[in-house]
């Protein structure tokens, strides 16, 4: 069964926590004070009590400042990727309804008054509220299949229990280093940092991803755990001088947001002697399972961890079905989200108490856990969620095209590839596809091939065939 966390909010700040950037650092003292003065900051520009705050910025310290200034005003802060583009922004602030904002970001500022992080923040002498366990803490979207992206509602107390299930899964302790280089936006990258800051360790975050740089810093800081998507792995497999770095601080590198590509793990391990453990969460609920510090396997995401309950419930009928039977994974913990907005998305998400995860997989006897395939139509690209209809939706504004749908293939890079096919009424090139949707969407929404055919196919209540599309154009993007 699930279980209560305790919920400490922002006094979960250890003292002994460090925030390196760049070439400075923060103690847990230092953030604390800056904390406090950007809280006044908010304050006195009105943010209250139940306010929800639209935070996008860049990767830097003064984003994490900004998390935890909201969360001392007992308000909610809404995770804007700095990647979107302006509709994409419009969409995620009328979904949200934010009474405030504050970033570094033009787009956000060009739609609502913001509060920008250039703008210096006096430190000041702050007191730190007690969270209602309940209270909303962050709002962070996630792509659905039908429709634009839907913001997931986590409360203090489903993300503290995110964090201390994620503690536990790593072993993870005051004595460890980490490195965030993925975009904090992202929920892995928030939980990471929050897991270091709350556990008294050193975290070291980064501008954006440079793989020199990522090697280099595990070297010179000491780093003990790694985290690795796709892309991150791949690279670290190609580097031509990877056995020039001394890696051997790394207990080992956590892979996670996409399946691990067994070859590309394995061609690491050999080079570097360094391990990996697969890992496996959601938006919705960020922790679901993950392999063993020692005895971590490639071909299974891992055991689900103490606090998270796994099930296997028939594609048909919604009933349980035996271990080792195929179905889909469904989730109960108390890190689950509290829901979506819109909240109209919950009905479908929470069945029971169990969320849905639209992954399909099963448990073996000892209880790991295998991902085999999505039930769901979403793109996962570099572990960002891409929804077919969104793109479906800036390629049907072009005066030319009759119809079109939206797939992901195979990609040794990202982990899926978009790929569009597209019916026009007259000639029209692949640039001018492909640059409509990259004016519209978010790089990693991008298209990365078009393919022209005569008609979508269709079912008669008018559902996208995408199974007989990816069938027939589904090859791996590097083909």
């Amino acid at each position: 069964m699930t279980e209560a966390v305790p919920v400490a909010g922002v006094g979960a700040l250890d003292a002994s926590a460090t925030l390196a950037f760049e070439g400075g650092e923060y103690s847990g003292a230092d953030i604390d004070a800056l904390v406090a003065g950007l809280a006044e900051t908010l304050a006195a520009r009105g943010v209250r009590d139940g306010a929800r705050v639209a935070l996008m910025s860049s990767n830097r310290p003064e984003f994490v400042l900004a998390v935890r200034a909201i969360w001392q005003l007992c308000a909610a802060v809404v995770l804007i990727s700095p990647a979107w583009k302006r509709d994409e922004v419009a969409h995620a602030l009328a979904v949200t309804a934010p009474t405030h904002a504050l970033g570094d970001q033009s787009v956000l500022a060009e739609l609502m008054p913001m509060l920008s992080l250039d703008e210096p923040i006096e430190p000041a002498r702050g007191h730190r509220r007690p969270l209602a366990p309940d209270a909303d803490a962050l709002l962070v979207f996630s792509s659905g299949t039908t429709g634009l992206p839907k913001a997931v509602r986590h409360t203090h107390g489903s993300f503290t229990a995110a964090v201390e299930h994620w503690r536990r899964a790593l072993d993870f302790t005051a004595a460890d280093r980490i490195q965030v280089l993925t975009p904090p936006s992202h929920i892995l990258g928030l939980l990471n940092i929050e897991l270091a800051l709350r556990s008294g360790a050193w975290v070291r975050l980064h501008p954006r991803f440079e793989l020199e740089r990522m090697l280099r810093c595990i070297e010179a800081d000491r780093i003990t755990v790694e985290m690795a998507v796709a892309p991150i792995a791949l690279a670290l497999a190609a580097h031509p001088a990877l056995e020039t770095y001394d890696l051997s601080s790394l207990r080992y590198i956590m892979w996670g947001a996409t399946p691990v590509a067994v070859g590309v793990a394995e061609t690491v391990t050999r080079r570097t002697g360094i391990g990996w453990m697969p890992a496996y969460g959601a938006s919705e609920v960020p922790v679901i399972a993950c392999n063993p510090v020692c005895g971590a396997r490639l071909d299974s995401v891992g055991r689900p961890v103490p606090g998270v309950d796994v099930r296997i419930v028939s594609l048909e009928s919604g009933m349980p079905v035996e271990t080792g039977h195929t179905g889909e994974i469904e989730v109960r913990s108390a890190s689950r989200m509290a829901g979506y907005l819109p909240a109209a998305a919950t009905e479908d998400a929470i069945r029971d108490g169990w969320y849905r995860t639209g992954d399909v997989g099963y448990l073996d006897p000892d209880g790991w856990l295998f991902v085999t395939d999505r039930a769901k139509e979403m793109i996962k690209v570099r572990g960002f969620q891409v929804a077919p209809a969104e793109i479906e939706a800036v390629l049907h504004g072009h005066p030319l095209v009759a119809d079109c749908a939206v797939f992901g293939v195979p990609d040794p890079a990202d982990g899926e590839a978009v790929v569009a096919a597209v019916a026009t009424t007259a000639p029209v090139t692949t640039t001018e596809l492909t640059t409509l949707v990259a004016d519209r969407l978010a790089t990693y929404k991008r298209v990365r091939r078009v393919v022209f055919v005569d008609q979508i196919p269709r079912l008669p209540s008018g559902k996208v065939l995408r199974r007989r599309l990816e069938e027939r154009y589904g090859r791996t993007s590097d083909e």
